[in-house]
């Protein structure tokens, strides 16, 4: 019972990833370099994650300053 669980949660997991690619790819703007990222080993995971909570940290300084928080950063 606990093999069936494990296998139904596991490809429920799979197809979110595969949904999640496709909004990533489909996504004018998007990085395509972030597809399938669950492929990557720790220490790149760890670049990106630091990548995304600076331009979390720069977006909540210029949300308190009063801009947008909206669109893209990149030029």
């Amino acid at each position: 019972m606990v093999f069936l669980i494990q296998n139904t949660q596991n490809r429920d997991t799979e197809a979110i990833q595969i949904k999640l690619d496709e909004l990533i790819r489909a996504t004018k703007g998007a990085h395509n370099a972030l597809l399938d990222l669950e492929e990557l080993e720790e220490e790149a995971l760890d670049d990106f994650r630091k990548k995304y909570e600076a331009l979390a940290a720069s977006a909540r300084k210029e949300l308190n300053l009063g801009t947008q928080d909206t669109g893209t950063p990149e030029p």
